[in-house]
């Protein structure tokens, strides 16, 4: 080869890398823009909590969500939950805002379907979140799943499925997977938890500890106008 045409080469694979991470860019800000479209929502829901050495409930009641991160979960019962921000039960929380770098990881098929694979860097130092890295469904623009590598709560993977609310980006189903030991549950959820179990957690929870959260979303109520009222203790 020469080094006329080897040059050649080169630049195409320059160009061909230039424009790969134009589409990823675009692909991503596309998702961004209608997964941010959801301004607030409310949705009945169904919760299991799978935590080593803890026997939790289903849980069930009402979700109320409000962009950017306000959230309240009241419990069938009247208990309700403020979590906080390291409880990620909405996809917004773990997709990244502001400025960022986008990188095309190429596709993965998974159960006969093939997806992309986007890594995404924040540009903000302030940003909990480090690296997300999002497998997408091109054609409908959805996040299927997620894996969230953040400062203060380790690596958070979430998978989602989709159905009635998939154009709004809303999934029926998300299954979070968490280490116990950076991922903190609020006391409401698990405040049901048997008491003959805590000894036995408090001894054999002090090693590495996986846990998973599962949430089906009913009925959902999307962009009613909430107000933030809502969201304050004591209601």
């Amino acid at each position: 080869m020469s080094r006329k045409t080897l040059w050649l080469v080169l630049l195409l694979l320059v160009v061909q890398a230039g424009l790969h991470a134009a589409e990823a860019e675009q692909l991503y800000y596309a998702i961004r823009s209608k997964v941010l479209s959801v301004k607030d929502y409310t949705a009945d829901v169904k919760i299991k909590v799978d935590v080593a050495y803890m026997k939790v409930p289903l849980l069930k009641g009402i979700l109320y969500f409000k962009a950017p991160d306000k959230m309240r979960l009241e419990r069938d019962g009247g208990v309700s939950i403020l979590p906080k921000k390291n409880v990620n039960l909405t996809l917004s929380n773990l997709i990244p805002t502001g400025n960022v770098t986008v990188i095309d990881a190429g596709t993965a098929t998974e159960k006969g379907k093939t997806y992309r694979i986007l890594k995404v860097i924040p540009e903000d130092d302030q940003n909990n979140i480090v690296l997300t890295k999002m497998w997408v469904d091109e054609a409908n623009l959805l996040v299927m799943r997620t894996e969230t590598t953040t400062h203060n709560d380790g690596t958070i993977v979430m998978t989602l499925e989709y159905a009635a609310y998939s154009k709004y980006a809303l999934p029926d189903k998300v299954v979070i997977h968490m280490d116990l030991k950076d991922y903190k549950l609020p006391k409401g959820m698990t405040m049901d938890y048997e008491d003959s179990g805590k000894p036995e957690a408090t001894e054999k929870m002090k090693g590495p500890q996986k846990g998973t959260i599962e949430i089906r979303y009913l009925n959902y109520t999307v962009n009613s106008g909430l107000s933030d009222a809502v969201f304050q203790k004591g209601n």
